[in-house]
């Protein structure tokens, strides 16, 4: 395996130090060695990948030097825009470290949510005419690998790409993990919003924690999956998923169940929910600065009012819940309320250890849902 201190002296010594990204799992450790050894203005945890690229390319404008951006495969969808309008070769020719976590990989075992994506990874890659070769996992090899792509890098003032296995990094655990106050669990919260919700209101829940702890919640109270969308993929994307039922569905309430990072990726949803403005929708995001499912990097989540932003886009009645107390009246006002509701909910960082995964595949908790609010 690759020690993280390793791999961030090499990119020292080749004139990167700045870097940008969205943290991913396959990555953690590696993410949390930036986070505890590179200066604050050279490090930024991006909004989403596209964001990042951007941020390269002003780093780049400003230095001459060449900055890195990281995430997970996943996040190539996000990057493609800028990286082929703004960064590439044949416009302002941006040069660029890009690495990338392959989840999904073929042959290596993971949830569904990644195969397609794995499958596609280095053919995306290839598409956009970015080079890359798979980082070994020897040390020994590395030399190699960092001298062949700044030379490339260097020699086409382009981008060039490692994509990172499974397993490849040595553990490194985040020393300056910053505290993030909470009174409740969002395993908590998610129970009580769960278990106040009428049995005709649909949920659609975000990837990560989120969802799994929704799914195993309604196990535990022996209820069906069939009120929920599981958006066990596509972060960010839960708020709108939940926009298109409500909206279709008047008569019926919408949960949506989202995350502070996922709220930050794509805000722009917000106004869209707001312009919209159904009274049906409840939105519920469950804040503890923190991407939780990817090793507890930070998030800007407690630094920003949420709540102004809402207001700002829209949205009719919005509350801030700190307490169990807070977040039962909340919810309470909520269903009162018959409005376009956002309700910010402060949790603590963590989940539990055993914490399990869905059992049922994407294409059942489909089709469950799609019975359920077919029904009347």
């Amino acid at each position: 395996m690759i020690r993280p201190s390793y791999f961030y002296d090499l990119l020292i010594k080749n004139g990167t130090d700045f870097f940008a990204g969205v943290p991913d799992s396959l990555l953690k450790n590696l993410c949390a060695y930036i986070t505890d050894n590179a200066p604050a203005d050279k490090h930024i945890i991006s909004a989403n990948e596209g964001s990042a690229t951007g941020l390269a390319t002003g780093y780049h404008l400003a230095t001459g030097k060449i900055p890195m951006i990281y995430m997970q495969n996943s996040g190539e969808g996000n990057m493609v825009n800028p990286l082929m309008s703004i960064a590439d070769p044949d416009v302002y020719s941006i040069p660029m470290l890009i690495v990338i976590g392959w989840r999904g990989e073929p042959g290596v075992h993971d949830e569904p949510q990644h195969v397609k994506q794995g499958k596609v990874t280095c053919d995306l890659l290839d598409a956009m005419k970015v080079p890359y070769e798979v980082l070994s996992e020897n040390e020994a090899d590395l030399p190699a690998q960092f001298e062949k792509a700044y030379k490339y890098i260097k020699e086409n003032n382009a981008q060039y790409a490692f994509v990172i296995r499974k397993g490849t990094f040595d553990e490194y655990k985040l020393q300056n993990n910053v505290p993030v106050e909470g009174k409740m669990s969002r395993e908590e919260a998610i129970e009580k919003i769960m278990l106040a919700a009428d049995e005709r209101a649909a949920f659609v829940s975000t990837t990560g924690m989120i969802s799994r702890e929704l799914y195993e919640l309604r196990d535990k109270h022996n209820m069906g999956h069939d009120r929920d969308f599981l958006t066990v993929g596509g972060m960010g994307h839960a708020s709108q998923i939940a926009l298109a039922i409500a909206m279709q569905q008047k008569g019926r309430a919408v949960f949506c169940l989202d995350g502070d990072g996922a709220g930050i990726m794509q805000m722009g949803g917000l106004a869209t929910i707001g312009s919209r403005c159904p009274s049906n929708y409840v939105h519920f995001v469950l804040n503890n600065g923190a991407h939780d499912s990817v090793g507890g990097q930070p998030t800007v989540g407690r630094q920003i009012d949420f709540c102004q932003i809402a207001r700002g886009c829209g949205y009719e009645n919005v509350v801030k819940a700190a307490t169990t107390q807070e977040l039962d009246a909340a919810i309470a006002n909520a269903k009162a309320a018959k409005k376009l509701t956002f309700v910010e909910v402060l949790v603590k960082k963590g989940a539990r250890k055993d914490l399990g995964r869905p059992k049922s595949s994407p294409i059942e908790n489909k089709q469950e849902l799609m019975k359920f609010l077919g029904s009347k």
